[in-house]
């Protein structure tokens, strides 16, 4: 089956448009049984006047119900390429959520936090393609774990999970395998990794709708245009974050240059002075060598 790369903001919108496939691919990477889900796209205007660029942006913003009644936050951000501007952007978007109350039964409350990010490189440390960076009450005086959560720290502080769509591999055992498979980056059909190949066996059937969906956005003209002007956009956006990352080190190579041009500069003045003081020194030392022996005569 043909099916749509899911990591363009475009396609992953329709995936989170579906509640089904939002509460499965939530739950799934939380492991967490998911009661409700509202996901809200959080568009973002990436704007460079000298270049004329307005590029669009989404990040995803879920409200989720567990079964156990509680009620969380997650935060999930694509981020296809290692851009500066994006880091800060998301440290930025974290913030202001963290600052904000939510609407739950007509009553404003402060919910926890939770992240996930879907990056498209690689974190070269890293080898797996699916963590978890979760948080333990520790005891610095027993020196041990506490079990026991905390409502107070649980909204101060947050669990996160990263995706690695590049480390995916064609593994296909577990409901973790296999809602990354429709990640997975290789089978491609085309050079601009638009569209692929799916051969997996869609045994899980929120698996099935996921690929139904992707397997229309990939086929269909317009949303398949849609891909392409995002995909052109960011390429346009990355060259130029590139341009402007090679102006960067040029520029401070040459100020590192002129820096130590002056330290030798001031170095062989020092070293001038220095010779100077040892002549002024010597001249000195015969002098009183010669006052001292005309004194002696």
């Amino acid at each position: 089956m043909i099916i749509a790369n899911p990591i363009f903001d475009v396609v992953f919108k329709k995936l989170m448009e579906n509640e089904r496939v939002a509460k499965f691919f939530i739950g799934t990477l939380l492991e967490e049984n998911v009661e409700s889900v509202i996901v809200k796209p959080q568009e973002f205007t990436y704007s460079d006047k000298l270049a004329g660029l307005a590029v669009f942006r989404l990040d995803f913003i879920a409200t989720i119900k567990t079964n156990s009644g509680s009620f969380k936050k997650v935060l999930i951000e694509i981020q296809k390429a290692k851009n500066q501007i994006d880091l800060m952007r998301f440290r930025n978007y974290l913030a202001e959520q963290y600052k904000k109350e939510d609407l739950i039964n007509d009553e404003n409350v402060i919910l926890p936090i939770t992240t996930i990010y879907i990056l498209g490189f690689k974190l070269p440390e890293i080898k797996t393609p699916c963590i978890k960076i979760e948080r333990n009450y520790k005891d610095l005086i027993e020196k041990k774990i506490i079990d026991v959560k905390s409502d107070f720290v649980e909204k101060l502080t947050h669990d996160s999970f990263i995706v690695q769509v590049e480390k995916i591999t064609d593994r296909y055992q577990t409901r973790l395998d296999k809602l990354l498979s429709v990640f997975e980056q290789s089978n491609f059909i085309d050079a601009a990794k638009i569209t692929k190949q799916f051969n997996h066996e869609t045994d899980l059937e929120e698996v099935k709708i996921i690929t139904q969906i992707l397997h229309h956005t990939g086929t269909d003209p317009e949303e398949k245009k849609k891909i392409e002007i995002e995909q052109e956009a960011w390429r346009s956006v990355n060259a130029m974050f590139e341009d402007k990352e090679k102006k960067f080190l040029k520029d401070l190579m040459e100020k590192d240059k002129t820096i130590s041009e002056k330290d030798k500069t001031i170095s062989e003045k020092d070293k001038t002075i220095s010779e100077k003081d040892n002549a002024i020194s010597h001249m000195t030392k015969e002098l009183e060598d010669l006052k001292r022996r005309l004194g002696e005569k």
